[in-house]
């Protein structure tokens, strides 16, 4: 058995410990992260035999076999260099590393010591695109001549503003990020680019930190054909299509869809031929999406394996790395291999110019009257940006506190990394502090008790060490989602509380109330100063425009509402938020109480829908529904895991209504206490919360 480590344990990790549990001759043996309580997590739920706190442990150790290397991209060198030195067979996620020197120096470790490089390049085993592959290299439609990619994508960290990812750190990332994919297609079936022009679209100014180019083309001269490549990301269409023109007809892979088609001639006439092989084509794609049905019923009712494209490339990628080790041989995805998709990047990333920017500073230590946690999310930059223009000096504690831009690079932010679910993190961050602000959701995914663990957790790790540094006030930001909002005589105000019978609610709304009796069971037992915020559907400058309050969206054209969608919705500006977190900072009388964050102007699902519709000019709909419709699909879903022996917990109406948010509110104690006026013109909250949106979408 060969027993493989895995070098870091986020969201990346699962996959490899499921696929690695299923090749016969490799054994999951051990995992290192450097939060070990992570590490920890990982290894329980894998039965995963070892946890090293480091690299070097694990190497000395010589239990390990090989390595896979799954942290983000500007830390694959240094972690994939000890076992390369060290004799040890490594694959490392995409891409192989983020600059041509450091993908040499892998390379030339991995040549001195005898050892494999891997590149893990998983969509070159797509299901969509290994049809294509074999249809071109047994030469079915005759000679390749031209490889055209589209890729159009959307980009969950744009949409949220997550502008610390290491993708925007500078243009030549976002291509190491995204571009690798479908260049390691174009470079699989055309050959090696040989020479190239690129040309990147205009870049969008309106983001913090660097110029950001969501758009490049390349046109290449490859080995065995010609080459087109039209990247663009952070758009609204998923559509990712790869086309091998031949001498004899066209090979499709739609790999959005996990569809394979081609375009032939019939040996009738023209006017026929139109006719059946159109017919032959559309055949081919209704086939394919029949199939992909019914792999998702299978999978479904557990009746098969995994089914899903992205898993089965994983799957095939991974074990064709193990297959090459087994055989003795080198992978075909080998470090050149990865190291050739690096150059190609770095040579698209060359013709755009960046103008230096000099970085907000992160410090270790700093002087400050206010912390916030979380200041770099959605409602986090408008607090920040409202705490400065009262005159505080604001401590920010952020996961990747780089590329954020204003308001954070302002001299009397302090920045500071640390993580909100570690307590010495936050011990450190909270010390200096009179006052904290905690808007750290804390994360969290899984089963309910994964979910309490990361969200009740962070709180409590905040609570804690405000306590223990006699902390003036925090200011916790919840969620009105810890209420219930269904039918009810009187109105909901700062006093209702949390939903008493939150355990028939959502595991998020579950997870937030518990928050909530957590923070206030505090306060009566230890005295901490706290007072909770609450706030509604929040909506402007930076947060998504496809709400989960207005209903479940199978995408960004179509809304499922919860409801009828007729129900005035508790709308609240995201300027209005921080004014209210600002001035609960110092108002008297408000320690121990919790307050409703809600506008005066409330659209229902319908109207804002309609506003967003026609201030993006796209064809967004709202689709109407039932709550006891939605009730008996759920359920319809949930005996269906459990007639497959899978655990789930039984889906309540209570929670589907408390969606729908009937419920109506009354905001005269946090406007009395707080002094708080909210908005109450309704072209201003269409302006500031649904028309900003069409602003920040590419290509407007």
């Amino acid at each position: 058995m060969r027993r493989v480590v895995l070098v870091g344990a986020g969201a990346i990790s699962q996959i490899h410990a499921e696929v690695i549990r299923n090749i016969p001759s490799v054994e999951l043996h051990g995992v290192i992260d450097r939060h070990g309580s992570v590490a920890d997590a990982l290894a329980k739920k894998w039965n995963i035999s070892r946890v090293f706190g480091s690299t070097e442990e694990a190497i000395r150790s010589g239990e390990v076999d090989c390595a896979h290397v799954l942290t983000p991209p500007d830390v694959h060198a240094a972690a994939a260099l000890p076992f390369l030195q060290a004799g040890i067979p490594t694959l490392i996620e995409k891409p192989l590393a983020v600059d041509r020197s450091e993908c040499e120096m892998l390379q030339a470790a991995a040549s001195k010591s005898k050892s494999v490089l891997g590149i893990n390049q998983n969509f070159v085993h797509h299901p969509a695109f290994v049809r294509l592959r074999a249809i071109v290299e047994q030469r079915q439609l005759g000679g390749l001549r031209f490889v055209s990619c589209l890729y159009n994508v959307p980009l969950r960290q744009m949409t949220a503003q997550q502008f610390g990812h290491w993708m925007f750190a500078k243009p030549v990332n976002i291509l190491l990020e995204q571009a690798v994919h479908p260049l390691s297609q174009v470079v699989v079936l055309a050959g090696p680019v040989e020479e190239a022009l690129s040309m990147a679209e205009a870049p969008i100014d309106s983001f913090p930190g660097v110029p950001f180019y969501p758009s490049f083309g390349l046109m290449a001269r490859c080995g065995e054909a010609q080459a087109e490549l039209r990247l663009a990301v952070g758009q609204s269409f998923p559509f990712w299509q790869i086309t091998a023109i031949c001498d004899d007809g066209v090979a499709v892979a739609d790999i959005a869809n996990n569809r394979f088609f081609t375009h032939q001639r019939t040996r009738w006439l023209e006017s026929c031929d139109n006719l059946l092989s159109g017919a032959a084509t559309a055949a081919s794609i209704l086939r394919g999406s029949l199939r992909n049905v019914a792999h998702y019923a299978l999978s479904t009712a557990n009746l098969t394996s995994r089914k899903d494209p992205f898993f089965q490339s994983m799957r095939a990628s991974i074990a064709a790395f193990h297959l090459a080790l087994d055989r003795n041989e080198s992978p075909e995805l080998d470090g050149a291999f990865g190291a050739h998709l690096v150059a190609i990047c770095e040579q698209v990333a060359g013709t755009v110019s960046v103008p230096r920017r000099k970085p907000a500073p992160v410090a270790t230590s700093g002087q400050y009257e206010v912390l916030v946690l979380g200041g770099t999310g959605f409602i986090g930059r408008h607090v920040v940006e409202r705490l400065l223009a009262e005159g505080y000096r604001v401590g920010v504690m952020a996961r990747n506190p780089r590329n954020l831009g204003s308001p954070f690079d302002d001299e009397r932010v302090v920045l500071l990394q640390g993580d909100a679910r570690h307590s010495a993190d936050v011990d450190h961050a909270v010390r200096p502090a009179r006052v904290v602000v905690n808007l750290a959701h804390g994360g969290g995914h899984g089963s309910y008790f994964e979910v309490q663990a990361a969200m009740v957790g962070t709180v409590e790790v905040v609570a804690r060490a405000c306590l223990a540094h006699k902390v003036e006030r925090l200011i916790h930001a919840g969620s009105i989602a810890a209420l219930y909002l269904g039918p009810q005589d009187g109105p909901v105000t700062g006093s209702t509380p949390s939903d008493p019978q939150a355990h028939r609610r959502s595991d998020y709304a579950r997870a937030k109330a518990e928050c909530d009796r957590l923070l206030l069971g505090l306060h009566v037992s230890q005295g901490l100063q706290v007072c909770i915020l609450r706030p509604g559907v929040v909506i402007g400058d930076g947060g998504t425009a496809t709400h989960g309050a207005l209903g479940f969206f199978n995408n960004e054209q179509h809304c499922i509402g919860w409801n009828a969608g007729r129900n005035p919705l508790p709308f609240v500006l995201a300027e209005d938020v921080a004014d209210a977190i600002c001035r609960a900072c110092q108002a008297p009388g408000v320690v121990g109480h919790s307050y409703n964050l809600v506008g005066d102007v409330r659209l229902t699902a319908r109207e804002y829908i309609a506003e967003l519709a026609q201030a993006l000019g796209r064809p967004i709909r709202f689709h109407p529904k039932s709550s006891n419709i939605l009730w008996l699909q759920e359920l319809g879903k949930w005996l269906v895991k459990i007639a497959t022996g899978r655990r789930a917990p039984v889906p309540t109406r209570r929670d589907l209504l408390s969606r729908g948010m009937v419920a109506t509110f009354d905001c005269s104690d946090a406007e009395r206490d707080l002094g708080w006026r909210p908005n109450g013109d309704r072209a201003r909250l269409i302006e500031r919360g649904i028309r900003i949106h069409a602003r920040r979408s590419p290509g407007t």
